[in-house]
């Protein structure tokens, strides 16, 4: 089923605009059944919801969902300013062979719904929780917006996907109304670890050494443990900050790799030192 769905999808021409939304791949599952369940949830046309801590992978597997169908991706990132017209469009006064006339500017949503196109909204729950209900009949089995702004009834495309993201607890997010959250099949994202964590390391910088690379790994399962254990914020266990101390790490010495891509990003200095001590216990 999903690789009938993948090959009638990429068989799709797409403006060339629209090709450079393609998104690149490369997600690792963490799971046997994560990212194939996602792929099932997208065929059968339901809208995803991804939670995660950050720098978990969600946007990746939402990007890498991108690769597999070779779909456009329209994105949208919620904050507190997120209105109407961020999602739908706006009306702006253009000049036709010399007369001034009103023209609507369509936004990521309406061009998804028409294009056929992904939407990935990320930090959904940054939002307004006033902001979001539009949306409503786009999530359910309706898959249909009357654009307040122009009137149009608009239907969805039939490969029309909508994948969102959420980083729960964190500073500036509210939780998502009952309503919304309904409309979504729900997948926790976790850390990539061990192996799975091994073969992205190896798969970005191959000529890391291995010596290297089982450092970082070892330095990753602390933090995440201390996570676990309540003594670290979840962004000290992230896997993007990690690949970014890798990345510093083949110009810079280690220890001050992580410091920067790290521990410099946690607000709290009790945090901040625990870090730095954990790393001095696999550096000699």
């Amino acid at each position: 089923m999903v690789e009938n769905e993948r090959i009638k999808r990429s068989r799709r021409n797409h403006a060339s605009s629209a090709e450079l939304l393609i998104q690149a791949g490369g997600y690792v599952s963490p799971n046997p059944y994560l990212w194939e369940d996602a792929l099932i949830s997208v065929v059968l046309k339901k809208p995803i919801l991804l939670k995660g801590p950050s720098g978990s992978g969600k946007t990746r597997l939402a990007q890498s969902i991108s690769h597999y169908f070779e779909q456009p991706m329209q994105s949208i990132n919620c904050s507190v300013d997120l209105d109407a017209e961020s999602l739908l469009g706006f009306k702006t006064i253009i000049s036709n062979h010399g007369e001034t006339v009103i023209e609507f500017v369509e936004g990521p949503v309406v061009q998804a719904m028409k294009k056929g196109h992904i939407l990935y909204i990320d930090e959904i729950n940054m939002a307004r929780p006033e902001t979001l209900p539009i949306l409503h009949s786009v999530l359910d089995h309706r898959r249909m917006l009357t654009n307040p702004f122009t009137g149009e009834v608009i239907y969805a495309h039939e490969d029309f996907t909508v994948i969102s993201a959420i980083n729960e607890g964190y500073v500036g997010t509210s939780p998502m109304n009952e309503a919304l959250k309904n409309r979504f099949v729900s997948f926790t994202v976790p850390y990539l670890s061990g192996n799975q964590l091994r073969e992205v390391i190896e798969g970005i910088y191959p000529d890391t050494s291995k010596e290297k690379v089982e450092t970082f790994l070892h330095i990753s399962h602390d933090l995440k443990q201390q996570v676990m254990n309540g003594l670290l914020s979840d962004e000290a266990a992230s896997v993007r900050s990690l690949l970014d101390a890798m990345g510093l790490a083949a110009h810079i010495p280690v220890k001050r790799a992580i410091q920067y891509a790290i521990a410099e990003k946690l607000d709290d200095q009790i945090e901040r030192r625990l870090v730095m001590e954990l790393v001095d216990t696999w550096l000699k």
